[in-house]
């Protein structure tokens, strides 16, 4: 095992429920089609306890692991609130940012981890962290920060984005449709007046994340 990938991408939202496993798994996939080693990471999940699979199943069935090693089984709270207060009514101890920075271990191959956080940027993570925190610490090359197209995406982004300075950041606006008007406004002001860099497609996201790559695994601008 390695201690860090070449290239570290964490997935992100602007609240819960507004796809970051959906965007991290087609992700995983577009990489992995696109001939890149990628591995998955959830360092910690809390879910519904009568859930058939979980965000770990979803990310390693695209990821081609077990879901035990995309997230270690003692990071499974089967309870439906944030990680750290699904442990503390479980009675199991305390989560710590810095446990979970030590628990992430990667195969020796792999180019591009891929690690989801929980909630939206700011929701706890651990008991002394949110996952905004988590990815600073983390030390993400790019941020994948999920949201979706239609009112009030400009508000829950700009929100976000502050609170996740300085990370490189990719805006991903999912179940954009272009023939909605809102939509397609909040894709241009936030290109335009916020001047972020904003996608509306999966493979869009790909092709972003791997032009800024500092690996250089793939720069359609050279």
């Amino acid at each position: 095992m390695t201690a860090r990938p070449k290239f570290l991408v964490a997935i992100a939202g602007v609240g819960t429920d507004v796809g970051k496993t959906w965007v991290g798994v087609a992700l995983i996939e577009r990489l992995r089609a696109a001939g890149h080693r990628v591995a998955a990471r959830k360092p910690v999940q809390s879910y519904d306890p009568a859930a058939l699979t979980t965000d770990a199943h979803l990310l390693a069935a695209a990821s081609g692991e077990e879901p035990t090693r995309v997230c270690p089984d003692h990071r499974w709270y089967p309870l439906a609130m944030a990680p750290p207060m699904a442990a503390a009514r479980s009675g199991r101890p305390p989560i710590m940012v810095r446990d979970l920075l030590r628990e992430l271990a990667w195969p020796d191959d792999v180019e591009i981890g891929v690690v989801e956080t929980v909630g939206g940027v700011r929701s706890p993570m651990a008991d002394d962290a949110d996952s905004a925190t988590f990815i600073r610490s983390l030390g993400a090359d790019r941020v994948v920060l999920v949201a979706d197209g239609g009112l009030g995406a400009i508000n829950a982004v700009r929100l976000c984005v502050d609170v996740l300075a300085p990370a490189s950041i990719t805006v991903i606006l999912n179940h954009f449709d272009g023939a909605i008007d809102l939509h397609v406004a909040n894709r241009d002001w936030l290109t335009d007046r916020d001047e972020l860099t904003v996608v509306t497609t999966v493979d869009d996201c790909a092709a972003s994340v791997l032009r800024r790559s500092s690996m250089g695994l793939s720069d359609p601008d050279r």
